[in-house]
C-alpha cells in the first residue's frame, strides 16, 4: 500500500492521451491508513460519549446511593425528609436510567436527502466502502434506510415493528422500488453492518437513506419520524440539473423544526461535467452561488463563509467504483468514469473530512450538551434538597442537644431531690411513729383504768356452773377485747386517719414536685396511693391474756380475823416499807448533823417501856406477839386459831366487852353471809377478773402500743416506697428517652456526615460535567 501511495497514477482517456495524478496526498485521507482513526475528527465524539456515559455512570451510582440513603431514614424517629422529597430522589433513579439509555444509543446521525435518482444512496455506499444500499437508474429506494455499526462479523436487517434478524440480502429487495415486496415510504429498515469493515460505523456515525422528496407529499411524517434526532443533512442534488422546489420546500420545513440544521449539499454525477469542458467552471459557480444562497437567504443557517465549504462537487458512483478498486488491491484510478477524476475524488474526500468534523461537534453539542445540563440539574437539585435536609437535621440536632441536657439536669435534680425527701420523709415517719405510740399507750392505759365499767357492761347471765362459767369466761374475754378495740379505734382512728392523710398529702406533693408534668399525669394521682383510708388494728387477744385467771368465788366474811389481820399485815407492810425509806431517808440527811434529843428522851429507856398505842396499854412486844400470831393464823379457820385469838382479847379488854363484839360480829357475819347471792358472786367475780385482766393488760400495753406504731411505719413506708417507685419508673423512663435521644443524635450526626459526603460527591459531579463542556462543548 506504502509504494501504491508513492507511484504515479496513471489513466488512459478516450483519445489515447495519458493524464497523471500525484497520489501522495491521498496518504492522508481517512481511509487508507489505519492510524488515520487516531486524528480523526469523529474520535471527539467518541471520546466524549465515552467520558459522558462514564460520568452518568457515576451519576447513576451516586443517585442511587442518595436514594438508598434517604429511604433508609426512619421517618418516625428524625422526620426530616418529606415524601415528596423521598419521591423526587427516586425520580432521579429513573430519570438518570433513562439518560444513560440515551446515552448508550446516542449516536452521529447524518441523513440523506434529495429527488429521485440523484445518487443519495450511491454517496452512503461511497462513504461505507461497500455496494450496502440498493442504487440504480430510476426511482430505487423505497423506504428509510438506516446503516448502523454492530460488533461481530455478521451483517443483518430489521424491519420496523419488528425484531426478526433477517440476512442483509433482504435490503435489495425490500428497499427497492422495483420490488414485488414494497414497503411504506415513511417505514424504516434498519441494516447493522460491522463495524470493523467500516470505520465511520466505528466512530458511531449512522446513516439515514430516505426515499426522493418528490415520491411523497409526506415530508412533515418523515421529519418527525426520522430527522429530529440527526445531526447532519446531505442534500444530494443532480448536478446536471438545478435544485428543484421540492427539495426546497423539505428543506425549509426542516428549518422550521430544527434550529439551524447543518446541511451539506453535494452537487453529485459531476463526472459528466467532463464532456463539456468549456462549461465546467461556469455551471460550477452557477452552482454554487444558488446554493449558497439557499443556506444563506433562504434557510439563513450558515454565514455565506461557511456555506461556501458546505457545497461540493463529486461524483458518488467513480468514487465507489475507485473504493472497490482499491479494497481489491488495484489502483483507485481504474473506477474512474472520465477527466477530472483526482479533484472529484479530492473533493469527495474533502466532504468526508468537513463533514466528519461538522457532525462530530454538532453531535457533541446536540446529543451531549443538553445531557450535561441535565447532569449538572440534577446534581444541584439534589445538592439543594440535601442541604435543606441538612438543615432540618442541624436544627433538630440542636432541638436534641437541648433536650438531652434537659434530661440531664432533670435526671441529677430528680435523684438529689429525692434523697432529700427521702430524708425528710424518715424523720417525719420517725416522729409519727413515736407519736403514735406514745397515744396508744396513754388512750390503752386509760381504757384499762376503765376496764371496770366495760366489764360491767358485760350483759350475759353468770352462773358459778363450771361449765358455764368457763363459757361466760370466754365471752367476757371477747367482749373485753372487743371493747378495748373500739373504744382505741373511737378515740384514735379518727385522729390517726387525718395524720396519716395529712403524711400521705405531704408525700404526694413532695413526689409530684420531682417529676415532669406529662409523667405526673401518667403515672400517678393525687392520693391515689391507696384507694381506703387507713385503719388501725389492735391486737389484744384477752382469750390468751386471761387463760390463767382462777375465780375465788367462796364466801369470805369482809370482818374475819383472817381476813382483817391480812389486811393489818399489809398496812404494816407497808409502814415498815415507808418506815425504811423515811430512816434511809433521814439518815442520810442527818449524817452531817449533831444528835439531837428526841420530845420522848425523857421516857424510860429499855425493853419493858410502854409506848402508848392508839390509846392502849398494849405494849410495842404484845403487838408484835399478837400481830405475829394473827399473820400466822390468818389463812386457817381452825378452832385453835379463834381460842388464841380470843385469849388474848379476853386478856386485853375483858370478857364482857368481848362477849358484845361477838354478838355484833356474829350479826354482821349472818347478815353477809345471806346477802352471799348469785349477784354477789357475779360482782366478785368481776371484781377478780377486772384485777387480774388489768394487771395483765398491763403487761401489754408496750407491745401494743409498739404493734400500733409499726403498723404505721409499715403504712408510711409502704406508701413512700409505692411514690419512690413512680419516681423511680420516671427516672427510668428519662434515662430511655436520654439513650433514645443519644442514639438519635448519633443517628443524625451519622446522617449529616453522610450528607455532606454526598454533597461534596455531587460538587465533584458538577466539576466533571464543567470539565466535560469545556474540554468537548465549549471548545468546539
Amino acid at each position: 500500500m506504502a509504494a501504491y501511495l508513492n507511484r504515479t497514477l496513471s489513466m488512459v482517456t478516450g483519445n489515447g492521451s495519458t493524464i497523471s495524478y500525484d497520489t501522495s496526498s491521498l496518504a492522508e485521507t481517512r481511509g487508507l491508513h489505519n492510524t488515520a482513526n487516531d486524528v480523526s475528527p469523529l474520535q471527539i465524539f467518541v471520546r466524549a460519549k465515552k467520558k459522558i456515559n462514564d460520568i452518568f455512570g457515576e451519576i447513576e451510582e451516586y443517585v442511587v446511593e442518595t436514594t438508598r440513603f434517604i429511604d433508609s431514614d426512619q421517618p418516625g424517629e428524625l422526620d426530616i425528609i418529606d415524601k415528596y422529597e423521598k419521591e423526587a430522589f427516586s425520580s432521579y433513579v429513573h430519570k438518570v436510567a433513562g439518560i444513560r439509555e440515551v446515552l448508550a444509543r446516542d449516536h452521529m446521525k447524518v441523513a440523506f436527502f434529495g429527488r429521485t435518482s440523484n445518487g443519495k444512496s450511491s454517496v452512503i455506499n461511497a462513504m461505507l466502502r461497500e455496494k450496502v444500499l440498493p442504487s440504480g437508474i430510476g426511482h430505487t429506494t423505497n423506504c428509510f434506510c438506516q446503516v448502523e455499526g454492530v460488533d461481530g462479523h455478521e451483517a443483518y436487517l430489521v424491519k420496523e415493528g419488528s425484531e426478526e434478524k433477517l440476512n442483509v440480502v433482504s435490503v435489495q429487495q425490500l428497499a427497492n422500488a422495483l420490488s414485488q415486496e414494497k414497503l411504506n415510504e415513511s417505514s424504516l429498515i434498519r441494516i447493522f453492518w460491522p463495524r470493523e469493515r467500516c470505520s465511520l460505523l466505528r466512530d458511531d456515525v449512522v446513516f439515514m437513506d430516505s426515499p426522493g422528496v418528490d415520491v411523497s407529499p409526506n415530508l412533515d411524517d418523515w421529519i418527525d419520524n426520522h430527522c429530529l434526532n440527526a445531526d447532519v443533512f446531505v442534500l444530494v442534488l443532480n448536478a446536471e440539473s438545478t435544485m428543484t422546489i421540492a427539495e426546497k420546500s423539505f428543506f425549509h420545513e426542516v428549518s422550521q423544526r430544527l434550529s439551524k440544521p447543518n446541511i451539506f449539499i453535494l452537487n453529485n454525477r459531476w463526472d459528466a461535467s467532463a464532456n463539456e469542458p468549456e462549461f465546467q467552471e461556469s455551471v460550477k459557480a452557477q452552482h454554487t452561488e444558488r446554493c449558497i444562497d439557499f443556506l444563506t437567504k433562504e434557510l439563513k443557517v450558515s454565514l455565506p463563509k461557511e456555506a461556501d465549504e458546505r457545497v461540493f462537487f463529486v461524483s458518488a458512483r467513480e468514487t465507489l467504483q475507485a473504493r472497490l478498486k482499491e479494497a481489491q488491491g488495484q489502483p483507485a484510478h481504474l473506477g474512474a468514469i472520465a477527466d477530472g477524476f483526482q479533484n472529484r475524488y479530492f473533493e469527495f474526500q474533502d466532504f468526508e473530512r468537513k463533514f466528519e468534523e461538522c457532525i462530530s461537534k454538532s453531535a457533541v453539542k446536540t446529543k451531549f450538551e443538553q445531557h450535561s445540563r441535565g447532569g449538572k440539574q440534577i446534581a444541584k437539585d439534589m445538592i439543594s434538597m440535601l442541604d435543606n435536609i441538612y438543615d432540618r437535621a442541624a436544627c433538630l440536632r440542636t432541638q436534641k442537644l437541648e433536650h438531652k441536657r434537659m434530661l440531664i439536669e432533670r435526671i441529677n435534680n430528680t435523684g438529689q431531690q429525692l434523697t432529700q425527701v427521702t430524708h425528710e420523709m424518715k424523720s417525719k415517719i420517725h416522729s409519727m411513729v413515736e407519736e403514735v405510740e406514745q397515744k396508744v399507750a396513754k388512750a390503752l392505759n386509760e381504757e384499762i383504768w376503765r376496764l371496770g365499767v366495760l366489764v360491767d357492761e358485760f350483759p350475759l347471765p353468770f352462773h358459778t356452773d363450771p361449765v358455764v362459767l368457763n363459757i361466760y369466761k370466754r365471752e367476757m374475754n371477747a367482749h373485753v377485747e372487743q371493747g378495748l378495740g373500739a373504744n382505741l379505734r373511737a378515740r384514735l382512728s379518727t385522729a390517726m386517719a387525718m395524720n396519716m392523710e395529712t403524711a400521705q398529702r405531704e408525700m404526694t406533693e413532695k413526689i409530684h414536685s420531682l417529676l415532669p408534668g406529662e409523667v405526673l399525669n401518667q403515672k400517678i394521682t393525687p392520693f391515689a396511693v391507696r384507694q381506703q383510708p387507713f385503719e388501725m388494728f389492735y391486737t389484744l387477744n384477752c382469750q390468751n391474756l386471761c387463760a390463767d385467771f382462777q375465780e375465788d368465788l367462796e364466801f369470805r366474811f369482809t370482818w374475819g380475823i383472817g381476813a382483817i389481820l391480812q389486811r393489818i399485815g399489809n398496812r404494816m407492810k407497808d409502814k415498815k416499807g415507808n418506815e425504811k425509806t423515811l430512816m434511809i431517808t433521814r439518815q442520810s440527811s442527818q449524817s452531817s448533823l449533831p444528835p439531837v434529843l428526841s420530845p420522848m428522851s425523857d421516857q424510860p429507856d429499855g425493853p419493858n417501856s410502854l409506848v402508848p398505842y392508839g390509846g392502849g396499854n398494849i405494849t410495842p412486844e404484845q403487838l408484835s406477839v399478837i400481830s405475829n400470831m394473827m399473820v400466822a393464823t390468818m389463812g386457817s379457820h381452825g378452832t385453835v386459831g379463834g381460842i388464841i385469838v380470843s385469849g388474848l382479847l379476853m386478856k386485853a379488854i375483858g370478857w364482857r366487852v368481848l362477849i358484845g363484839i361477838g354478838v355484833v360480829y356474829g350479826c354482821v357475819y349472818l347478815y353477809e353471809r345471806l346477802s352471799y347471792t348469785n349477784s354477789a358472786k357475779k360482782r366478785r367475780f368481776k371484781s377478780q377478773y377486772v384485777k387480774h385482766a388489768t394487771k395483765k393488760l398491763k403487761l401489754i400495753v408496750d407491745l401494743t402500743s409498739a404493734n400500733c406504731s409499726h403498723q404505721v411505719q409499715q403504712e408510711l413506708t409502704s406508701t413512700f416506697a409505692r411514690l419512690c417507685r413512680t419516681v423511680d419508673a420516671a427516672s427510668s423512663e428519662m434515662n430511655e428517652d436520654l439513650r433514645a435521644v443519644e442514639s438519635l443524635l448519633n443517628q443524625l450526626e451519622a446522617n449529616q456526615k453522610q450528607m455532606k459526603l454526598l454533597r461534596n460527591k455531587a460538587n465533584y459531579i458538577t466539576n466533571e460535567l464543567e470539565i466535560f463542556e469545556n474540554n468537548y462543548i465549549k471548545s468546539n
